[in-house]
């Protein structure tokens, strides 16, 4: 079964791996992502992190990423846990995991819906930086990273 979860509470990654896989006999390639909030953007100190979305519409957007994801890789079963509210550096933010029979397929999953993820779902992040609060804009190199697997540009 596929893992779609948007909390505030933290995950253990390897929790996310052993309920997505559940000793299933089929899975022969497990691939895992886990994005960490770090200290730094763009030369900049970053103190705190926030990160805010949409209830329900974010839910939303990453299920058909999912499915994408699937149809796309034939692959089994893929989870996305993300976090919101505050984060300080070394905090986990995202998990994408995929298990597949092979690693080829799950490698090219997990990296499409990270691309995917970073683009098109409904979050929103500003950070905490010794010049004030800045919500962050878009980077032209995640474009080009969707682009890469047909995906619109960030809209």
């Amino acid at each position: 079964m596929d893992i779609v979860r948007v909390q505030e509470e933290v995950f253990l990654l390897s929790e996310v791996i052993d309920e997505l896989v559940q000793s299933d006999p089929s899975v022969g390639a497990v691939v895992s992502f886990l994005g960490i909030a770090r200290d730094r953007n763009q030369g900049q100190t970053v103190h705190d992190l926030w990160l805010e979305h949409y209830p329900g519409m974010t839910e939303s957007a990453i299920w058909g990423m999912v499915q994408q994801a699937k149809t796309r890789f034939d692959v089994l079963k893929v989870a996305v846990v993300h976090r919101v509210g505050k984060f300080k550096p070394t905090d986990p933010i995202v998990a994408v995991v995929v298990a597949g029979e092979h690693r080829t397929q799950a490698f090219d999953a997990c990296q499409f819906v990270m691309d995917y993820l970073k683009i098109h779902a409904p979050f929103w992040k500003k950070e905490m930086t010794p010049g004030g609060a800045k919500w962050v804009d878009a980077r032209v190199s995640d474009d080009a990273a969707a682009a890469r697997w047909g995906l619109p540009p960030q809209s």
